[in-house]
This record gives structure tokens, C-alpha cells and sequence, in this order.
């Protein structure tokens, strides 16, 4: 059995390594290392849990075997899952982290002694504020990222689900909480400690129904901002410095990459938690001028025929890139248009596809150059002077009703500007409007061209005619 002291040590060496990984997953050149922190990470924490037990007991027995259950299972899932799928397989995994931190709550509660806590009926009243926090965050997290994950696989519909005097309703069960948990402080009642639980569910529920299919991104980095508070309030109960160090890293990382993404989409916080994108608010001019104009189509062999004759390229990935699995065949068409002396760069908008970094680790897939993938603040001002600017499964993140109609929903949202260069192809299945169910001026632009059809097989075509020129 390892003594306190040095426990407390190998948690500190495992928070350094945990910090160590954030720090290396911050950029895709060291990414790799920071993987390798994270896990090496991870298995001190869990080793050094075991050692710090001291009585292996039966019981132990089946938490191991749990343990290895369990840790198949993510492997199997980790191999076979693919990258369009990933989004809502992130949101499934953090309702798993916050029903975690609700077990650990429910256990502490239910047996203090186990843990040091104090007795039923007498838990000290720091840890029995923190377990409380922790159980109602980890609530909160699972029901929320429940909500999510229906949303993103399509089994519940993306568009808001509103109600009249849902702010209300919310705003009451959030104070509730609060109150609930004061009095449980006082009595340290059973039946206040589940009602905590159970409203803190129904909240999770409530915060996520209203959230459009845009602000999936931002839903997506906060509902891990959540999972990370949740993990550090247990920590501080168990007094575990690896689990409050973890959590606390999440759970900060998450709200800073949440501010990041509301800032791309010019959107507050709040607003996106108190309801999301959905409906088509457009002026009824604007509409009425796309209704009666009609968009220019065309072929793999225009759009070939237009690259093969440009000096500058940007291409614009979007979430239907993902779902048509094209990245591989884009990459070896940008591959052809190099060898012609072809200037190529990718445009990554912060909020395209469903979670952040999503095209960037689709590119990275397809091991395609980070040095020719810029961000959207250092590649707009390019679209001026390119040539042919190539869409591929984007929709919102290139929609100019941002900037031109102040009547949109999605009225001053930073989107790429891909309009503005000599020719604009989009590559799209259809005229169906985007996640956040606006319609795209773009489409009907006269510099614009329209390829229909499935992104992968338009992008073999186009390779195909490239290479037969």
C-alpha cells in the first residue's frame, strides 16, 4: 500500500503529464506526443489508485474486471468508429463522465465512511457541498449530453424545440437547485440528496432541446467543460489531486474553447444556451429573389477545366466532405493541381462540421500538408484575388447573409467569404438549406457554379478529368 505522501507525489506527476498533453494537443506537430503524456498520464492515476487501496479484496476483483471490460470496449469503439461519426460519439462519452461523477456522488453519500466523509447523517459539510455540485453538474452533463447525441445521430430533430416560459422554467429549476442543495447541507436528507439528482437531469434536458443544429459546436466543447467541473467537484470530495487537477483542466479548457467558438459565430454564451439557430428568418426581398432566379449547374469537367486554367486555389471542406468520406480524394486532386504549378490552400472555418477541429482532423487523415490549411481570420482576405474557390459539403460557414441581411439569424456570424474570388464551385447533394436552416445567397450568385451530387464521387470525377488532360 502506497503512503498518502507519496501518492499525493505520482497524482502531481500525473497532473504535470495531463497538463504536458493539453499543451502537445495544441498544435498538430506534436499532437502525437501529447497523446502519449495523456495515457502515460492516466496509467500512473489508475495504478497508483490500485496501490493506494491497500485491501484487495473480492470486490476489487470486479472493479478490475470492469475496469478491463470497459477499456475494451473503448478500444473496439476507438478502431471502428469513423471520423463522421466522431461528434456524437464525444457527446455519448461525456454523458458517461458526468453519470460517473453522479455514481461517485451517490456512493459518497450513501456510504461516507468508505470514504473518509464522516457518517450517515453527519458528512462533513464541505465534502457534502461538493458531492452535491458535482452530482447536479454530472447530471446536468449526462441527461444534456444524451440530448446531444440524438440530435447529431438524427434520431431527434435538430432544429430548437421551444416552449412558452421555457427561460422561466429553467431559471426556476436552476435556483431550485441551489436552494435544494442548502437544505440538504442542513438535513442531509436522503430524499433532498435524489431530488437534487433528479431536477439537475431534467435540467440537462431542458438546456440542450432548444439549441439548434449551428451551435452543435459550441454545445459540444461545453457540455466537456461540464464533464471536467463535475470530475473536479468529486475530486475535492475523494481529496484526489489527479481528479481535481483533470477536471479542472477540462473543465477550463472547455469553457475557453466554447468562448471561442461563440466569438466565430458572433454569439454570446447565453444565447446560445437560452435557444439556438433553426428558423429561416430572411428578409422575404431576399427570398423572393432566390425563388425567382436559378442557379448555374454544372459538371466534373467544368470545374476541372476551370482549376486546370487558375493560378490559385482555396477549398472550403465542410461537414458534407465528412459524411461522403472525400477527404482522401480531394487531397490526391490537390495533389494533381500542385504539380501544375497551382497555388492550393484550405480554408477551415472554426465552426465547420459538428465539433471543433473536425476538418482538421479529417485533413490530417489524409495526411494533407498543415502548412497549406489556414484558419479563416488568415486566409479571407485571399478570396479577393483567387481564381476558383471550391466548396466542398459547406453551406452555412460560406452563406454572405451574414453579412448582407441583417434580418438572418445568422446576422453577423464571421463566415468565409469564398464569394468574393473570381469563381466560386460548390460541390452539395442538393438546395437543401444548411444545419442552421438558412438559405445560401451563394447559390444563386453569378459567379457561382453548383456541382450536385455526392462529394466523393464528384471529386473522382473531377480527379478523373484532371488527370486525362
Amino acid at each position: 500500500m502506497l503512503s498518502a505522501n507519496l501518492s499525493a507525489v505520482f497524482y502531481l506527476i500525473s497532473g504535470i503529464l495531463f497538463i504536458l498533453a493539453l499543451r502537445g494537443l495544441s498544435s498538430p506537430d506534436t499532437s502525437r506526443q501529447g497523446n502519449y503524456f495523456g495515457i502515460a498520464g492516466m496509467i500512473i492515476a489508475i495504478v497508483v489508485t490500485f496501490l493506494s487501496i491497500g485491501n484487495f479484496s473480492n470486490s476489487l476483483i470486479y472493479v478490475i474486471i470492469f475496469l478491463l471490460i470497459g477499456g475494451a470496449i473503448g478500444a473496439f469503439i476507438a478502431f471502428k468508429i469513423p471520423m463522421t461519426a466522431m461528434p456524437e460519439l464525444v457527446a455519448g462519452f461525456h454523458s458517461l463522465v458526468g453519470l460517473a461523477a453522479v455514481f461517485v456522488a451517490i456512493a459518497a453519500f450513501l456510504n461516507p465512511e468508505a470514504f473518509n466523509l464522516g457518517i450517515i447523517g453527519n458528512i462533513k459539510l464541505a465534502s457534502l457541498i461538493e458531492m452535491s455540485i458535482g452530482a447536479a453538474v454530472g447530471a446536468i452533463t449526462f441527461s444534456g449530453s444524451i440530448i446531444a447525441f440524438l440530435k447529431l445521430r438524427g434520431i431527434m430533430s435538430g432544429s430548437p424545440i421551444t416552449f412558452s416560459g421555457q427561460h422561466f422554467l429553467n431559471l426556476l429549476l436552476g435556483v431550485s437547485i441551489f436552494i435544494l442543495i442548502f437544505f440538504l447541507c442542513k438535513t442531509q436528507s436522503e430524499n433532498i440528496f435524489w431530488t437534487v439528482i433528479a431536477v439537475s437531469f431534467l435540467v440537462g434536458v431542458l438546456l440542450i432541446i432548444p439549441i439548434g443544429g449551428a451551435d452543435m459546436p459550441v454545445v459540444i466543447s461545453m457540455l466537456n467543460s461540464y464533464s471536467g467541473w463535475a470530475a473536479a467537484g468529486i475530486g475535492f470530495t475523494l481529496e484526489n489531486t489527479a481528479l481535481i487537477i483533470t477536471g479542472a483542466l477540462v473543465g477550463s479548457s472547455g469553457a475557453i474553447l466554447s468562448y471561442i467558438m461563440c466569438r466565430a459565430m458572433n454569439r454570446s454564451f447565453a444565447s446560445v444556451i437560452l435557444g439556438g439557430f433553426g428558423a429561416d428568418n430572411s428578409s422575404d426581398d431576399l427570398k423572393a429573389k432566390k425563388d425567382k432566379k436559378p442557379v448555374k449547374s454544372g459538371n466534373a469537367e467544368d470545374a476541372a477545366f476551370l482549376m486546370k486554367n487558375a493560378s490559385s486555389v482555396i477549398i472550403v471542406p465542410g461537414y458534407g466532405m465528412a459524411v461522403a468520406q472525400a477527404q482522401h480524394a480531394l487531397r490526391e486532386m490537390v495533389d494533381k493541381l500542385k504539380k501544375n504549378d497551382i497555388k492550393v490552400t484550405y480554408a477551415i472555418h472554426p465552426v465547420a462540421g459538428r465539433m471543433p477541429g473536425h476538418m482538421n482532423v479529417l485533413l490530417a487523415e489524409a495526411k494533407v500538408p498543415y502548412d497549406i490549411v489556414y484558419e479563416m481570420d488568415e486566409v479571407n482576405d485571399d478570396f479577393d484575388n483567387v481564381d476558383v474557390s471550391i466548396i466542398i459539403g459547406a453551406n452555412d460557414i460560406v452563406n454572405p447573409s451574414a453579412l448582407e441581411d441583417p434580418n438572418s439569424p445568422i446576422a453577423g456570424m464571421p463566415v468565409l467569404e469564398c464569394w468574393k474570388g473570381k469563381t466560386t464551385v460548390v460541390l452539395k447533394r442538393g438546395m437543401a438549406t444548411g444545419y442552421a436552416g438558412v438559405q445560401n445567397p451563394l447559390f444563386f450568385k453569378d459567379n457561382t457554379k453548383m456541382l450536385f451530387g455526392d462529394a466523393k464521387k464528384t471529386m473522382d470525377e473531377v480527379l478523373g478529368n484532371l488527370q486525362s488532360a
